[in-house]
């Protein structure tokens, strides 16, 4: 559930703006945080002239960081919090984040959100950067005051900025060509798999045979290959 690149009910003003376009979609219960199209959205809203998409999760667990390969940048908005939440977020989410935003930073959350940046500052030290050319960066802001967000986008400006010139920016769109690619590559062969009844059925079979431990999984894919063309060739 959920709909992502955008809730625009939550975005009143912005949503008036000319300049602006905001696109709701449903998850459809795509795991990864995003939906299956959500590239196919970015490079279509690119093409029409917008030169800054922002696509929004619908929160990011463990296994939702699919848009970590969709995006130039990943940004981790978190709310206040001391060790407790340091200790609950997942390494690997940490290790992706490029900048980490501690929203909240107004009233009697202030100083919680000002321990929460030195936190994540210090944790983010400890972590390989995913870039040669970009330290991870935290920064504290208020969705209510507004407070932090001129400090935000130049973050953002710098990074994409030492990404052009290190030559990264490319690699990482070439990344994501790649990985583009071979998703559609898997969900094609799990359509070609799905779509004929007979083959359905049989597919069927070999679920239910691996589920109750009659068969080893690797090669009941082998064979499930095999009913469309894609087995081992003798």
């Amino acid at each position: 559930g959920g709909s992502i690149l955008g809730d625009k009910t939550r975005m009143d003003l912005l949503s008036r703006q000319d300049e602006a376009y905001i696109r709701p979609s449903p998850s459809g219960g795509f795991l990864g945080g995003v939906a299956r199209h959500t590239r196919d959205a970015i490079l279509l809203v690119e093409a029409a002239g917008y030169d800054v998409v922002l696509v929004e999760t619908v929160g990011v667990g463990q296994s939702e960081t699919a848009v970590a390969q969709l995006t130039d940048l990943f940004l981790l908005l978190l709310a206040p919090g001391g060790g407790d939440e340091l200790q609950g977020i997942k390494r690997g989410i940490m290790e992706l984040a490029d900048i980490v935003i501690v929203n909240k930073a107004d009233g009697d959350l202030l100083p919680a959100a000002e321990r929460a940046v030195a936190d994540h500052a210090s944790a983010l030290r400890l972590m390989k950067p995913r870039f040669n050319n970009w330290q991870a960066e935290v920064c504290k802001l208020s969705g209510l005051t507004g407070l932090g967000v001129p400090e935000l986008w130049g973050k953002v400006t710098r990074a994409t900025s030492a990404l052009r010139q290190s030559g990264e920016f490319d690699q990482q769109r070439e990344r994501q060509n790649l990985h583009a690619f071979r998703s559609e590559l898997e969900a094609g062969i799990a359509q070609m798999l799905l779509s004929n009844p007979s083959v359905r059925a049989d597919v069927m079979k070999l679920e239910a045979e691996v589920a109750g431990g009659l068969r080893k999984p690797a090669s009941a894919v082998l064979e499930a290959l095999g009913l469309i063309g894609f087995g081992p060739k003798a």
